[in-house]
């Protein structure tokens, strides 16, 4: 099945979108922190640690970082769950340069890692992880269902899926406001601060198209995944989502 979000693409090219997204983010590399931050008015990091809080109890030791872009995701998961170890993988080596600069700084090459990987065809091994996540990078994926798939695939039995993504408030008026943001707003940070300016035109529309809610929660069952959750926050502008693979 194909969704909405795996259509909408940054560039107006016949690259594929994995192609795509891969040049997007390797050319916004540099300025992607501030312009993550500023876009989500400071609130991304508040996001960050309230999902980390919800794989509390679960086992966290060898942790998967999908999307893991600059490492923030990951860095964070450090201090709040101190896994044994942490994996980031991204298809941007750009975005995940400026991570490992940040790792090194902070001196923690021995616990996070990165590495080149497509989330649609991993190399690791069968039942490799005790859990994944994923901080507003499934928007980009171009298969949303092979993803998901490979990630049930390298998790533990009993292993869990934790992952926030952005989303559109269904009521008024803050969809209203929601929607003047992001058509407004979004591009005008995006052309003060952005040399790459499809990048966050790429945004709203990669937003609004990504599969929400209950459609979400529906294709991770549908993917193998089981004791889907969902949590709505900062009045539905971001959503987390947590799934589990079953127990042998």
């Amino acid at each position: 099945m194909s969704y909405k979000s795996e259509k909408v693409i940054p560039y107006d090219s016949d690259e594929s979108k994995k192609t795509q997204v891969e040049h997007m983010f390797d050319a916004i590399a540099s300025r992607y922190d501030a312009l993550n931050s500023l876009l989500s008015l400071g609130l991304d990091m508040r996001w960050r640690k309230k999902a980390l809080k919800k794989l509390r109890g679960y086992n966290t030791d060898n942790l998967l970082d999908i999307a893991t872009g600059t490492g923030d995701f990951a860095i964070l998961a450090q201090k709040i769950l101190h896994p044994n170890a942490i994996v980031g993988v991204d298809i941007s080596d750009g975005m995940m340069d400026v991570g490992r600069k940040k790792i090194k700084d902070l001196g923690l090459e021995n616990v996070i890692s990165f590495q080149n990987q497509d989330c649609a065809d991993m190399s690791f091994d069968n039942e490799s992880f005790d859990a994944a996540m994923a901080s507003f990078g499934v928007r980009n994926f171009e298969d949303i269902d092979a993803c998901f798939q490979e990630i049930l695939r390298v998790l533990n039995p009993g292993g869990v899926f934790m992952f926030i993504e952005l989303t559109t408030p269904k009521y008024q008026p803050f969809k209203f406001f929601y929607n003047i943001y992001s058509k407004s707003f979004i591009p005008f940070v995006t052309r003060l601060l952005s040399h790459d300016k499809s990048a966050y035109g790429y945004l709203p529309q990669s937003i609004k198209a990504c599969p929400q809610g209950e459609e979400m929660v529906g294709i991770l069952k549908k993917n193998g995944f089981s004791s889907v959750k969902k949590w709505s926050v900062t009045i539905g502008v971001c959503t987390i989502y947590l799934a589990k693979k079953a127990e042998k």
